[in-house]
């Protein structure tokens, strides 16, 4: 049993706004005073109290974060090694942190839910050894499903009915919890040197398949069979000037549906070609403003080094020829494919100041901080624990200005962030951090700290400079346990893994036992990830709609 009493409390799951309330703990969940009697009592008085963080777009372990660490020594060289103790292993930080580290790292700052957002079917079972190895958080997975042959032959014949069973299928062989969307038909066009820049032209290959139709087809497909987080979405041109237009009609095709947008900073662009580069934050934010089936994560972008991690394949092979950078790429048969380019974001860089801009632009412009949320898409604009650099940009207008201070003289024109005011209060970045991603991913015994939710939670001390705030909370608590105190792991606790069952007809194996045989180098029999190889699962409920 754990009592937290006289702090500051922000827990927008439950509208309070830094009230001083108590805290009870028992058996790893909120509960009332009454049952809670004794205990140890962490004396608050004068701290900031938050729900545990939870990052809803991440990429943290897989067959892609090992590609990138095995494409950059150089980081591990660099980087400072976590020295072992009694209560943790050694290993490395960097730009793509041994599995280990990258617990201790989020755990360090806070955060006690992850989602990793990009997992091939085919190599789920080694991504789940990866994330039963992260420490301390909780963990769910999102398949990539954009570019499967066997959904889009489906999607070609019209068999959209027969397209939802198998897409549950590959839900729960993958032992996921919902559905990544990456440059929908782009990936598989690219695998024969095309890619999907069009919304409403056929896919390579295809007649009737368009990257519009992915999108509407998955975005119900995701709302019929109930899974708790809608279709979580990479639209086409990333990263390309001009590509603001196609994040808007990506937008109208969903026709209301649920539908989360990733790393929107990075297709929020406007201009025609990289000399007029410039941020259309303002137009998007205006129609994501209007539209609330829609929750977005920023995708932020901060100077200095990192690498490129995503299976969006043919924008990697474009920044390679950009940069003249490291570049790998491989095909995942079937399903997707992956790209790593090392990249550096330089302030001197207009193309890469207007990222940094368009970023915050978009997290202080969307006016609902329960449908806008903290990510750097980490690692490819910058290292997850490089959030509370973030946070003291949206809670200081004046720090925002030094900032701008050191981009080029000809970015003024090209931005909107010189004329935003607004700062985030603790409440807002409450909401961006925890509560509002916890919704989003239909976790609601997350980012809450109301009675019979998980007993996650990390306490501040009150600090002007917010990025030292952030950056180290004085009592990390993760599921009613003291992790974190005074900066050191006391404990690290295997954390739970999210996974979700959507009902499907039992028919559809016999269905793509076949297809297997024909189009996978994997037996069908050994191709979904066994139940017993999750590490403390936790089964989900899929409720679907009427």
């Amino acid at each position: 049993m754990l009592r937290i009493t006289g702090g500051s409390v922000y827990d927008p799951a439950n509208s309070i706004n830094g009230e001083v309330r108590d805290l009870y703990i028992a058996d790893g969940k909120f509960v009332d005073k009454e049952s809670c009697d004794s205990g140890r009592v962490i004396d608050a008085t004068g701290m900031v109290v938050f729900p545990g963080g939870v990052d809803v777009h991440t990429h943290v372990a897989g067959g892609s974060i090992n590609f990138a660490r095995a494409m950059t020594p150089e980081d591990h060289r660099r980087t400072q090694a976590f020295i072992r103790t009694k209560t943790r292993r050694s290993g490395l930080g960097g730009m793509a942190p041994t599995t280990f580290a990258t617990g201790y790292l989020y755990a360090g700052m806070g955060y006690t839910t992850v989602n990793e957002a990009a997992v091939p079917v085919l190599s789920a079972r080694h991504t789940h050894e990866e994330l039963s190895d992260i420490p301390i958080v909780d963990k769910s997975s999102l398949v990539l499903m954009a570019n499967n042959e066997i959904f889009l032959d489906l999607l070609e014949e019209g068999e959209t009915e027969r397209a939802k069973q198998v897409i549950a299928w590959y839900l729960w062989a993958a032992k996921a919890y919902g559905i990544k969307a990456v440059n929908p038909g782009g990936v598989a066009a690219w695998k024969y040197g095309d890619n999907a820049s069009q919304l409403t032209s056929p896919v390579s290959g295809y007649k009737n398949v368009t990257p519009g139709n992915i999108v509407a087809q998955l975005a119900q497909i995701i709302d019929e069979l109930g899974i708790p987080h809608p279709i979580h979405l990479h639209c086409n041109n990333l990263g390309a000037p001009g590509n603001v237009s196609t994040t808007l009609e990506t937008m109208k095709h969903l026709e209301g549906r649920r539908a989360h947008f990733a790393h929107l900073q990075y297709h929020a662009y406007g201009g025609d070609d990289w000399g007029t580069m410039r941020s259309a934050t303002v137009e998007l934010a205006e129609y994501f403003n209007s539209h609330p089936n829609m929750t977005t994560d920023a995708g932020a972008v901060l100077f200095g080094d990192t690498v490129t991690i995503t299976a969006d394949g043919p924008w990697q092979h474009l920044l390679y020829k950009l940069t003249g950078r490291k570049w790998g790429n491989l095909d995942v048969e079937n399903e997707t494919g992956c790209g790593i380019v090392p990249y550096t974001y330089k302030p001197s860089n207009l193309v890469n100041a207007v990222q940094w801009a368009t970023g915050l632009e978009l997290l202080l412009l969307i006016d609902d901080p329960w449908r806008v949320f903290m990510s750097t898409d980490h690692p490819n604009g910058a290292c997850f624990w490089r959030y509370p650099e973030i946070l003291q940009l949206l809670m200081s207008a004046d720090f925002r200005k030094e900032c701008m201070a050191s981009l080029p003289a000809n970015i003024k024109n090209r931005i909107t962030l010189p004329e935003i005011d607004r700062e985030y209060t603790l409440y807002e970045l409450a909401t961006i951090i925890s509560a509002g991603p916890a919704r989003a991913l239909g976790l609601t015994q997350k980012g809450n700290l109301g009675i019979g939710a998980d007993a996650d939670v990390v306490i501040y001390n009150r600090n002007v400079n917010i990025a030292e705030m952030f950056g180290h909370p004085r009592y990390v608590i993760k599921g009613g346990e003291i992790v974190i105190e005074e900066g050191d792991i006391r404990e690290t606790p295997d954390g739970r893994e999210y996974v979700i069952k959507p009902s499907f007809d039992p028919g559809t194996d016999d269905f793509l036992r076949p297809l297997f045989e024909d189009r996978y180098c994997m037996s069908f029999e050994n191709y979904p990830v066994e139940m017993e190889r999750i590490e403390n699962p936790h089964l989900q409920d899929c409720k679907p709609q009427q």
